[in-house]
């Protein structure tokens, strides 16, 4: 099911076909280092990502991590969407994208839809971001997406210290 269209790209439910695309997207070098190793080492473990990742988030809360896809040819070349985490108080956004397929203005495009989809379809006024210290380029994105620095913060006890964005007037 597509949930929403750009002008370059489409955002629609994974499904348990997506697993091949999974294992790659969660298996490379930029995926482990900012957003941590999930352990999805073959297509067994990936469709288990799918099932009780984005799957069971769309029937529990209506909403989870979509697939991004290239309007033109359909090629999947990432995931956005929102997430409703134990460890934070609001729904936060999560983006990520092959190497291949950053720096073309893809990750801006489908974040600044999702954000659009989440206030104006789905009634969500607020959608926080966390992130690594580390990671510039993804701060950079939050930065022109409207979402600042607020505060540091961890999912649970001994989690690694994230930094959470949100937007000023939030």
């Amino acid at each position: 099911m597509i949930i929403l269209a750009t002008e370059r790209l489409f955002l629609r439910e994974f499904n348990t076909g997506d697993a091949g695309f999974i294992l790659e997207l969660l298996n490379n070098p930029s995926w482990i280092k900012y957003i941590g190793d999930k352990n999805i080492l073959d297509t067994n473990d990936a469709l288990n990502y799918i099932n009780n990742g984005p799957l069971k988030s769309y029937q529990t809360h209506g909403f989870g991590l979509y697939l991004v896809a290239l309007k033109a040819t359909e090629k999947p070349i990432g995931m956005c969407g929102l997430i409703k985490r134990d460890g934070l108080e609001d729904v936060d956004i999560g983006f990520a994208l092959m190497p291949e397929y950053a720096g073309n203005g893809f990750a801006y495009e489908i974040a600044s839809a999702t954000l659009d989809h989440a206030k104006n379809k789905l009634g969500i006024e607020k959608v926080v971001a966390i992130t690594s210290h580390d990671n510039e380029n993804s701060i950079k994105l939050l930065n022109k997406l409207g979402l600042y620095f607020k505060k540091i913060t961890r999912l649970h006890a001994e989690a690694e210290a994230l930094m959470l964005f949100e937007a000023e007037n939030g």
